[in-house]
């Protein structure tokens, strides 16, 4: 019995090791990597950066997207000027594709390793749970793809808190992809197209405005996103009002 118990220790250390190397290494990067991935990096570097694109296209955007999913992936500091400098390298249409992709494969393997962790276990527990957690749970697996979207579009929701909030429920990978990709590209765009304008900001010895986002012709249409990606909430709560 106790070799079982010993056992099954052991395989829940292994199924939590993932999300605690992420866990740990964006605790290490968080102190040691500010001031590598920052704008001040981009600007001292920049023309070393187009000289090696110029020189090795293809060798430069893989070695770009790849550091961007490992920021990702591991919550490092730097996210903003990873996408700042997509577009600063590769330009609006192509750097946004960049970003976009790298951002949705780094938050994937996010995903992976808390449901591998204890995503699982907390999504079974909740179904079998009663009362105010299970009514939470099923309200989010019936608006699944609004929750997500609305998780993505909106500003204010920490990129790492979307990643884990849907392994914890039990969304599917595919849905889970398939909305982090469509989702962030709003957003992805509007930096992206900040960072290819980074020449002219450099030239004016400026730094880039990244508030861009909140001014209200970026910011309302995609709180026009958020009110059509609500809208099935919104008609699942009228209808459901009028049957009680």
């Amino acid at each position: 019995m106790s070799d079982m118990t010993e056992t099954g220790r052991k395989r829940g250390l292994g199924r939590l090791l993932p999300i605690a190397v992420i866990l740990t290494v964006a605790g290490i990067g968080a102190v040691t990597l500010g001031d590598y991935l920052s704008f001040e990096a981009l600007r001292d570097n920049r023309e070393v950066l187009l000289a090696f694109r110029d020189a090795n296209y293809v060798p430069a955007v893989l070695a770009f997207m790849g550091i961007y999913i490992v920021i990702v992936a591991f919550s490092l500091p730097g996210a903003a000027v990873a996408s700042l400098t997509g577009g600063f390298m590769f330009g609006t249409v192509l750097g946004s594709t960049f970003n976009v992709v790298a951002a949705t494969i780094g938050a994937t393997l996010i995903f992976l390793a808390a449901r591998h962790g204890f995503g699982e276990r907390l999504s079974e527990k909740m179904d079998a749970s009663e009362g105010r957690v299970k009514r939470m749970k099923d309200a989010l697996d019936e608006n699944q793809w609004s929750m997500l979207f609305l998780m993505r579009l909106v500003p204010v929701v920490p990129f790492f808190v979307a990643n884990l909030l849907p392994a914890i429920v039990g969304v599917p990978i595919r849905r889970f992809v398939i909305s982090t990709f469509i989702g962030i590209i709003p957003g992805g765009v509007v930096f992206t197209s900040v960072g290819a304008g980074l020449g002219e900001v450099f030239a004016q010895g400026e730094v880039p405005n990244l508030g861009v986002i909140f001014e209200p012709h970026i910011l309302g249409p995609i709180l026009g996103l958020c009110a059509l990606a609500a809208l099935p909430i919104v008609i699942k709560a009228l209808r459901g009002g009028k049957d009680i």
